[in-house]
């Protein structure tokens, strides 16, 4: 009989990959279990972008301090950024963890527990190379969270090499490196015999991709590949860097129908002066320029962006500033954080921080702002008949299904037929609410 896993994920999509590649390369020894208490193995893939996801890590792992007492067997990881971040320091703070694994050293996972097992002396295993190339980890059927799903996430580089003065990633991740096109291929073909339909490419920068690698395709190169996959509806990708949006990648948005009418642009601040201590690489007026751009070539496009406000520095004008851009560019929807203090970063050192009781204004400021953006742009859904690829049910109601627009947004949709997961549908809209869209079925597409 198998043994059980536990895992616990933090942070972005990135981590949820990495935690179906867990389970993909344990699979001849452990079955996933969504309770901890019955696991042999727990594992917590963290996060350490902000502060207040590494700290989620520590409460995290000590819930799991009696199961080992119970279970002397139990073994417990922790993998991701803070893994690599912390390294042996976890396991002082922490010394009932058996193996701390970095973000490129969780691939030794099977060999790392088959050591453990015999014996039990904990491992630390950080590594960070630039010639790192990750292995090749297909989708399982049986095994991977994406059983059944109609989406799934596909890395298709990692690492970064910007050095924005407040991000921790290129200390966690390591340099940019992008994955041999030929592997990405495989696997998302692999996902598609799975029954996925929709993909959605990673990396930190994905515009960036290949442009390191000898004799690889260019991001759009990489795109049209991809959507010649037969049976394969629709492409995604995040993140995308404002600096290195080329017009060759808008129009190759614009001109193939199977990639999405959506994309996150992290723009962080609206003024010039942050953008330059943030070590952005463009102005306000350059991401204005690349917006307008996106907007002629695909009218319909959904812009979605990071802010981080009380960055070390920032005015009351400089937050005026962002304020402004965000009325400029009218957002679908904003991810927005107060800057916190990361390790090995440039803007820890900076002097000039921003109070925190400031910080909550702001946020709350730009918060606000955004939500009645939101609500008058997805007013504007009403009345519209919109494709939509359905996922499953809806999570307020089983007699609802759910699903996305090309432009990303949620929509819950009543329908005669509830056995249409998976297919592409024609849903007129209803109703637009605070984060999502009501609509009622009128057609299956696909």
């Amino acid at each position: 009989m198998k043994k059980r896993v536990y895992i616990k994920t933090f942070g972005c999509q990135m981590n949820e990959n990495d935690s179906e590649k867990v389970l993909i390369l344990l699979k001849e020894e452990y079955v996933p279990t969504d309770n901890p208490e019955e696991a042999d193995l727990i594992i917590v893939n963290t996060c350490s972008v902000r502060e207040k996801p590494q700290h989620k890590v520590y409460s995290e792992v000590g819930r799991y301090k009696p199961l080992k007492k119970k279970k002397k067997h139990l073994l417990i990881g922790i993998i991701g950024c803070v893994a690599q971040q912390e390294g042996e320091n976890l396991i002082k703070k922490l010394p009932y963890v058996d193996f701390v694994l970095g973000t490129q050293s969780f691939y030794q996972i099977k060999e790392v527990i088959t050591k453990l097992q015999k014996d039990p002396k904990p491992i630390v295993l950080t590594e960070l190379t630039n010639e790192f190339k990750p292995p090749l980890v297909l989708p399982e059927e049986t095994l991977s969270k994406n059983t059944e799903k109609v989406t799934a996430f596909v890395t298709i580089m990692q690492g970064c090499d910007n050095f924005c003065s407040y991000c921790i990633v290129p200390y966690v991740r390591g340099r940019e490196t992008s994955r041999p096109p030929e592997e990405i291929i495989e696997e998302i073909k692999r996902l598609v015999e799975l029954g996925v339909r929709e993909v959605t490419l990673l990396g930190q920068n994905v515009n960036s991709y290949g442009l390191k690698e000898k004799g690889y395709p260019d991001f759009p190169e990489l795109l049209n590949q991809i959507a010649a996959i037969e049976d394969l509806w629709r492409i995604r990708f995040t993140t995308s860097h404002p600096k290195d949006l080329s017009e060759k990648l808008i129009r190759t948005m614009a001109e193939n129908p199977k990639i999405c009418h959506h994309i996150h642009l992290p723009l962080q601040a609206g003024s010039n002066r942050i953008l330059k201590r943030m070590n952005r690489k463009y102005t306000k007026e350059e991401y204005l320029e690349k917006v307008a751009k996106l907007r002629e070539l695909i009218p319909d496009i959904a812009i979605t962006t990071d802010i981080i406000v009380g960055f070390p520095g920032e005015t009351e004008e400089d937050f005026e500033e962002t304020l402004e851009m965000l009325k400029t560019v009218r957002y679908h929807e904003i991810f927005s954080f107060k800057y916190s203090d990361r390790p090995f970063t440039t803007a820890k050192n900076f002097e000039d921080k921003i109070p925190e009781e400031e910080k909550e204004i702001r946020l709350k400021l730009v918060q606000e702002l955004q939500k009645t953006i939101t609500q008058e742009i997805y007013q504007q859904y009403v009345g519209k008949e919109m494709e939509v690829l359905v996922e499953g049910f809806s999570s307020k109601s089983k007699t609802q299904l759910m699903g996305r627009t090309s432009t990303n947004v949620i929509v819950n949709f009543y329908s005669p037929r509830l056995d249409l997961k998976g297919r592409l549908v024609k849903v007129r809209i209803e109703e637009a609410g605070k984060h999502s869209l009501k609509g009622r079925y009128l057609e299956i597409l696909k």
